[in-house]
């Protein structure tokens, strides 16, 4: 339950979420329909007039400043203000709304939401896009400046918390009673920079300048609870009770942001925790003179929510991360048990009214939280508990590699939550003597499917907890599915086939599409009209234009007026010219061994030596090679991947035979808004990991979404866009995932690859000769030595010539500048089956329970 104030602040403020149900209505006029029987949104945004009257006064009440002298910061400021107080109308009355109709809540439970900008994409969402810019040029500021001037919410790292926040988008466009809830961090991943061709790690202070979108909700604080001890002891009705106690408290407080629904009024809330110290300091050592003392153990209590993924390569790094889960799970469940028992006694009918669904194994310490919850502080008996929670939880996996799924020391866990170590425990024991009945002696079986593993010490196994205390675990693409069922997860599949399903992942197009790209928006709402936007499917129409001369032509300089947009921001950014007549061909995603940046580069270097030895023919493609991502601050292989990267692209930049017709760029800081600039103008989209590694991918539908052609594997959801878009307009290459497991089993052997290869002897020999780093020759041993010497586990060189043909295809398919356009038509057409709200429509019906 929240923390009761003192005497003296016993009144509090009325937070719109909790006292919605009592909120006064808000006068909205009801939408109108047209003669197709098509709702037309009712417009959300006051006159223009109003808009510059209500930025004047946001400038002056919430800024203090003259607006005579107010720079581009302040007027983004006062404008998100002003877009705010319209969203929080709306945002009210959708929280109200989920209270009169008893509605069944939705609660995504995710530790990274990628939010990105905010401010188009609310405006566009609230329809007021033409007003706003109206209102700002009469005030004689532009507002893709203003825009410019936002921070990337520092949320989020990668594809798991952009997939979250694309969910939330959706759960508000179809009107799904949702939350969302996450930290809220004070301190992004890291701020990516580039210092002699190495990776620079500086913080990503996100907050410097405040988050004009939140409410802080200082009136709702949630105690949080760490180490202790535990003891049982039998009440005066002969129950067996269990108390947890003594240890350190952390408080969490709520901050609030909005996400709107696209133009229908429908505003949902993501919840994020902070950590505060359960008092501000210790009065005894300051008054004693121990300053630093008196305020040090604030300090420590607040870490948790400081940074997002603290590296957990030393024991107090693990702590700490161990320490974000809970600290957010156990903040959540306080709400979610609190908003239940205001209108509803006990918890049996908990599942019918709450679907809780874990955005991987982050969140997976909610199942014992739960029962701890039911046990300890309710009183139910353990097998109602565990139903209660079994009906409650859904659990989406995110990865298909063993060693990749989340576990954490047993001696870790009983110090920093003995109360769950116990309730793990015996969820455990039940659950092996019902495995000991079913296979009798079997005890490999038993080992594989225990909470507990004991290969590397004793470890809390959490994806197998995830799988065992849900009662849907699914997977992000049709192959990820399969393999979880069929390898991963294929004890649990067998003693559960009916809990696994598949969700093939999906984009927002409001952000992918409307956001990021408005001239290929206007050209296809031109062309079919506005609906695709919330029903994507309806992108289909497009496919009978692909051989309209006409339309290829618009089509075409739409494409070449983007890519003229990404130079002038790539020569901003690195202060490298691109030619945007050549091929822009881009791989930007984190950077990461199985995401074969490696073979990219391998190709470059290809490429660069048949241009300067004369090899090349005189009818070769003039290509742009595009890098972007992060690598993991202590991921050593992974930084000197961006160091050799950034080598090749200055020995090409140095070469005269390469000149107008190879050029490599590596855009750092990759995020959601440089993706927003860097997808529109992309022409081929290296989708090139190994068969079997890749979940999902979401970076592959964005840029089919755009209209670029991929060059990819048969890995994650690549599989299914290339069945959508046509197998004529993707370029396949490499092993499939049955072939990667029987040259496994056979025996891979890397050298046979180099020695029969003699373009990859080739490319191989000239980095190992320090061509590309001729003041250090030995820099990128450790690379070839993982490549050659140490097995080659991505398979690099098993997929270098069939990689390296496709590429061929790629240039001889672009020579033919019409046939390029209609396949990268095509593509677009095909990708309406890869929008988000198709799949939390899947999500409500299939798991959740929840009608759209």
């Amino acid at each position: 339950m929240p923390v009761k104030e003192t005497p003296a602040v016993q009144k509090r403020t009325a937070d719109p979420i909790e006292d919605a149900s009592a909120a006064q209505p808000i006068q909205t006029p009801p939408p109108t329909r047209k003669s197709d029987d098509t709702i037309v949104p009712t417009p959300l945004c006051s006159p223009v007039e109003n808009l510059k009257e209500d930025i004047r006064k946001h400038m002056f009440a919430f800024l203090g400043k003259d607006i005579t002298r107010a720079g581009m910061h302040d007027y983004f400021k006062a404008l998100a203000y002003t877009v705010r107080e319209r969203m929080a109308e709306h945002w009210i009355q959708t929280q109200r709304s989920y209270y009169d109709a008893s509605a069944k809540r939705v609660y995504y439970l995710s530790l990274e939401f990628l939010v990105g900008r905010s401010l188009k994409n609310n405006v566009i969402c609230l329809g007021m896009e033409d007003q706003v810019r109206e209102a700002l040029a009469e005030m004689g500021q532009d507002y893709e400046e203003i825009t410019e001037v936002e921070w990337d919410a520092g949320l989020g790292n990668g594809g798991l918390g952009r997939l979250a926040s694309c969910y939330l988008d959706s759960l508000a466009t179809l009107n799904i009673p949702a939350y969302g809830y996450g930290i809220r961090y004070e301190y992004g991943i890291f701020h990516q920079s580039i210092q002699d061709g190495w990776q620079v790690e500086r913080p990503d202070n996100w907050l410097r300048f405040g988050n004009p979108w939140e409410y802080d909700r200082a009136g709702y604080l949630y105690p949080v609870q760490f180490g202790g001890t535990v003891h049982s002891y039998t009440d005066d009705q002969h129950r067996l009770r269990v108390v947890w106690e003594g240890g350190e408290k952390v408080m969490a407080m709520a901050y609030d942001m909005m996400v709107p629904g696209f133009e229908n009024s429908n505003v949902i809330n993501m919840r994020l925790w902070s950590a505060k110290s359960s008092r501000d300091f210790d009065l005894e050592f300051f008054n004693s003179g121990e300053y630093l003392k008196a305020i040090e153990d604030k300090a420590r209590s607040e870490n948790i929510s400081k940074v997002l993924y603290p590296t957990d390569s030393f024991v107090e790094g693990q702590e700490l991360r161990l320490k974000q889960q809970y600290f957010f799970v156990a903040a959540t469940f306080q709400d979610i048990t609190r908003r239940h028992l205001k209108h509803h006694q006990g918890f049996e009918d908990l599942p019918s009214l709450v679907a809780v669904q874990l955005n991987d194994t982050h969140p997976a310490i909610a199942i014992p939280e739960l029962m701890r919850i039911l046990l300890d502080d309710h009183l139910l008996p353990w097998d109602k508990a565990w139903k209660i929670c079994v009906n409650t939880f859904a659990y989406t996996n995110h990865t298909v590699m063993p060693e990749a799924l989340e576990h954490w020391p047993v001696d870790l866990m009983t110090r920093i939550l003995p109360r769950h170590m116990q309730i793990i425990f015996e969820i455990n024991r039940l659950f092996l003597e019902d495995v000991r009945k079913r296979y009798p002696g079997d005890d490999d079986r038993l080992s594989r499917l225990s909470l507990i593993g004991e290969d590397f010490g004793k470890r809390v196994r959490m994806a197998n907890l995830a799988v065992l205390g849900s009662h849907s675990v699914n997977g992000v693409s049709a192959l990820h599915t399969d393999i979880l069922k069929s390898s991963t997860f294929r004890d649990f599949a067998e003693l559960f086939p009916e809990r696994f399903n598949n969700k093939t992942n999906g984009v927002t197009p409001r952000r992918w599409l409307r956001q990021c790209n408005p001239s290929l928006t206007e050209l296809i709402t031109d062309a079919i009209g506005p609906g695709f936007l919330t029903n994507l499917e309806r992108l289909k129409e497009l496919a009978p234009l692909a051989s309209d001369s006409e339309f290829l032509s618009r089509w075409g300089k739409v494409k070449h007026r983007n890519k003229q947009r990404l130079a002038e921001y790539v020569l901003h950014k690195v202060d490298i010219k691109l030619d945007p007549n050549s091929m822009f061909d881009v791989q930007v995603k984190r950077i990461h061994e199985y995401k074969r940046q490696l073979l990219n580069v391998l190709h470059v270097v290809s490429l660069y030596d048949d241009l300067r030895s004369g090899k090349a023919g005189h009818d070769i493609v003039p290509r742009t090679v595009i890098f972007g991502g992060k690598a993991a601050p202590g991921y050593r292989m992974a930084k000197l991947i961006i160091r050799l990267i950034h080598a090749v692209g200055a020995a090409v930049d140095r070469e005269p035979k390469c000149t107008g017709l190879l050029t490599v760029a590596f855009l750092p800081n990759y995020c959601v808004s440089n993706a927003e600039k860097i997808i529109p103008g992309t022409e081929l989209s290296e989708q090139i990991s190994l068969a079997g590694t890749e979940a999902s991918g979401t970076g592959n539908m964005k840029f089919a979404l755009n209209g670029a052609l991929t060059i990819g594997t048969l890995d994650g959801a690549n599989v299914e866009i290339r069945e959508r878009v046509g197998v004529e307009n993707f370029f396949l290459f490499g092993m499939t995932t049955p072939g990667v497991g029987a040259l496994k089993a056979r025996g891979y052997n890397p050298w046979e690859y180099y020695q029969k290869d003699d373009t990859l002897h080739r490319v191989l020999d000239l980095i190992a000769s320090g061509h590309f780093a001729p003041l250090e020759p030995d820099l990128f041993r450790p690379i070839l030595d993982t490549l050659l010497k140490e097995g080659d586990r991505w398979m690099v060189l098993a997929d270098f010539r069939s990689y390296v043909d496709a590429q061929k295809q790629v240039a001889r398919m672009y020579r033919s500048h019409e046939l390029w356009l209609e396949k990268s038509v095509l593509n677009t057409a095909g990708m309406g089956y890869f929008s988000s709200d198709r799949a939390i429509a899947e999500y409500a019906r299939d798991i959740w329970g929840v009608q759209v």
